[in-house]
C-alpha cells in the first residue's frame, strides 16, 4: 500500500514538472536538466520519507518515472497539441 501511495505522490511531482516545463518553453537545455534533477530529488525524497528504504525508493521512483514517460508519449501521440 505504501508503494502505491508513493507512486501517486511521485506522479503528482512529475505532473508538476510537466507544468513547469511547459511554462519554461524558451529556457535553455541546461536549465531544463537542472529543473529535472530538482524534481527528481523531490520525488526521491518523498519516497524515502514514506518507504524508509533506499532500494524500494529507487525501484518505485523508476517505476513512476516510466509510467509518467509512457503516459506522456501516449498523450502526445493521441492528442497532438499544435
Amino acid at each position: 500500500m505504501k508503494n502505491y501511495l508513493v507512486i501517486l505522490f511521485q506522479l503528482i511531482v512529475w505532473s508538476g514538472y510537466t507544468l513547469v516545463e511547459w511554462l519554461s518553453v524558451n529556457d535553455r537545455l541546461v536549465f531544463k536538466v537542472f529543473m529535472f534533477l530538482v524534481f527528481s530529488y523531490l520525488a526521491i525524497y518523498i519516497g524515502k520519507m514514506i518507504l524508509k528504504s533506499n532500494r524500494r525508493t529507487m525501484l518505485v521512483t523508476v517505476i513512476s518515472l516510466l509510467c509518467y514517460g509512457i503516459l506522456q508519449i501516449l498523450l502526445e501521440t493521441l492528442v497532438p497539441v499544435y
